[in-house]
């Protein structure tokens, strides 16, 4: 997903933020979406390892299925998989009704569902195709929180967790479908959780950093309509490897583990971030900021003029 905030820089991993407890999610059902491959199976694998019973889902019948085989010939059975287009509101209540009437009532929802859409500049690429990216983007973040929330909230409380994506923090040139809809699901997470505090469900993102995906060779395919220089970069990250899927899949584990209970509407940057902190500063994040978009003005930067 994405560039790693629109830098080429090498990610510090911090301490303990890949380490999984095998007791945090036992006796919850968590649904990925997204779930066949990359970040979404990364993070399907790492809740199951956590002892969570988990639904996936994804487009294509034979992924998933491939997908489910993968995990339990690693000794994970806990799992169903489901067809499924997040942005067919149909088809995500068939998913949820499935994924309940299998495991029980869900705690906790990934959506690691995503594209790049396009590239290049403004003025060659398809609107069509421009605006499809922001459906699956923006509009299947949108349905799986209008889905996942009122169930959520009759369950008693529970979490909900998107990928956002570097496009989302920084500007993404040549990619500007992805980054519009990417720092949209931000700013609908940050909405989201004011919405549904009362509900006691908490809604947060993540950027997981550059982890290779088969996206990645949709920019190479590009070519130089992708932009020199995130060109360049992307060739170097994926012949250095990367970040893992892992960390960002680690970093999903925590934000829908009872452990980050208080945190929400927040942006998490996953290789970045020391977010096994935040719980002992949930004051702090509450009134603040903080791991947010917002609107900077001179007098933040030190400035005398408005």
């Amino acid at each position: 997903m994405g560039g790693i905030f629109g830098s080429s820089v090498e990610p510090t991993l911090l301490p303990g933020t890949q380490v999984t407890d095998s007791h945090a999610l036992r006796g919850k059902s968590v649904l990925v979406t997204g779930g066949s491959m990359g970040i979404g199976f990364a993070a399907a694998e790492a809740c199951l390892r956590a002892g969570a019973s988990v639904g996936i889902c994804a487009r294509t019948a034979s992924t998933v299925d491939d997908a489910v085989r993968d995990l339990r010939a690693k000794g994970l059975d806990d799992i169903m998989g489901s067809t499924c287009d997040v942005t067919e509101a149909s088809d995500l209540e068939s998913t949820f009704d499935a994924v309940e009437s299998r495991m029980g009532p869900l705690s906790g929802v990934i959506h690691a569902a995503g594209v790049y859409g396009p590239i290049g500049p403004i003025t060659e690429v398809d609107p069509e195709s421009w605006f499809d990216a922001l459906r699956i983007n923006l509009l299947g973040s949108f349905l799986i929180i209008r889905q996942a929330s009122p169930r959520l909230a009759e369950n008693g409380g529970g979490r909900i967790v998107l990928f956002a994506g570097g496009g989302a923090a920084t500007p993404f040139p040549n990619y500007t479908a992805y980054a519009c809809g990417k720092a949209g699901v931000v700013r609908l997470t940050e909405t989201a959780a004011l919405e549904l505090a009362g509900a006691r469900v908490e809604v947060n993102c993540i950027a997981p950093g550059f982890v290779v995906t088969r996206l990645h060779q949709e920019t190479l395919a590009a070519g130089e309509r992708a932009g020199s220089a995130f060109l360049e970069m992307t060739k170097q990250q994926i012949e250095k490897g990367g970040v893992a899927a892992s960390v960002g899949a680690q970093a999903a584990v925590f934000l829908v583990s009872d452990a980050a209970k208080g945190i929400t509407g927040r942006f998490l940057a996953a290789p970045y971030d020391d977010y096994m902190q935040w719980p002992q500063h949930l004051e702090e994040l509450a009134d603040s900021d903080l791991f947010a978009l917002r609107r900077i003005v001179p007098r933040d930067r030190g400035m005398d003029w408005q």
